[in-house]
């Protein structure tokens, strides 16, 4: 029987974001706004991982993201990792970290607070990283990550 692989093209320049929990890769692609990208992106899902179980991995061509993008991959996937590519060589090879202050990326989980109904920017505190707990600057209140969602 012939063994048969499918490949995907490598890209010249770009981002590839791997180690995406594979239930939360549609997270990633909205929260970056992927959809509306006019570069090539490919991505897979449900790949075999030995640290995540099943994962998923986009490549992006073209696109190197800003620190307030690689905080928002942080939030949805903290054990991914982004490789840079450039001329269809890895130069460089970052994992996300997820700073102890987020500033502007969540809405606050009470719908009391000052930042639900005034143009005030939501700051929070992270109480911890597993499970992600975040603590508003403002009202005080816990929003833990099954409630997070993303401005």
């Amino acid at each position: 029987m012939e063994k048969k692989e499918l490949k995907v093209s490598a890209i010249q320049e770009g981002t590839v974001i791997d180690h995406i929990p594979a239930k939360d890769l549609f997270k990633v692609i909205k929260i970056l706004g992927l959809e509306d990208c006019k570069e090539q992106i490919t991505f897979g899902t449900n790949l075999e991982s030995k640290k995540l179980g099943k994962k998923a991995i986009i490549k992006i061509a073209n696109r190197f993201f800003r620190q307030e993008e690689i905080n928002k991959i942080a939030l949805i996937a903290p054990e991914a990792n982004l490789n840079i590519i450039k001329d269809y060589k890895v130069v460089e090879k970052k994992k996300v970290v997820l700073p102890d202050e987020i500033t502007g990326i969540v809405r606050c989980y009470n719908p009391n607070c000052i930042t639900n109904h005034e143009q005030v920017t939501t700051r929070f505190t992270v109480v911890s990283r597993k499970p992600l707990q975040l603590k508003c600057h403002y009202c005080e209140k816990i929003t833990d990550e099954n409630h997070i969602e993303i401005i």
